[in-house]
């Protein structure tokens, strides 16, 4: 494909990873990236990022995810219930290959408004305050 992906994650922590780096890291549209730490360095990859695909499937409200929808990204995620509460069912859903390649071709960004509103709403720092005190 002519659409550039970059792949940022933990490649050698797994067999699964290295074959995965190993099987697409020469596509020259493909960049599988180690895991960054830095947070300027992470901060510089996502803020550039057209569409943001979050594949975690378990764990609750994802921090990747959460900085993305206050980025104006366009949002896709694995279909599980933890990411559609997080984005409150407005983000674009796969739950295969299939889906997720007519996604990525499809360039439809008319979620991006919507979770730049969710995020602003429910995950900023003072929100999230208040609610722990309010728990407490």
């Amino acid at each position: 494909s002519s659409i550039d992906l970059k792949f940022i994650g933990n490649w050698n922590n797994s067999k699964f990873g290295m074959r995965l780096k190993e099987r697409f890291g020469h596509y020259k549209n493909i960049e599988i990236i180690d895991a960054v730490y830095d947070q300027a360095e992470l901060f510089n990859f996502r803020s550039k990022a057209e569409v943001y695909i979050h594949g975690h499937s378990a764990g609750g409200t994802n921090p990747s995810l959460v900085e993305m929808m206050h980025l104006k990204s366009h949002i896709v995620c694995f279909d599980c219930i933890y990411n559609r509460e997080t984005t409150e069912n407005k983000a674009c859903y796969f739950s295969n290959k299939a889906q997720l390649i007519n996604l990525i071709l499809n360039k439809d960004k008319s979620n991006q408004a919507d979770m730049t509103e969710i995020a602003s709403r429910r995950y900023t720092w003072s929100i999230i305050r208040k609610n722990y005190e309010d728990l407490f």
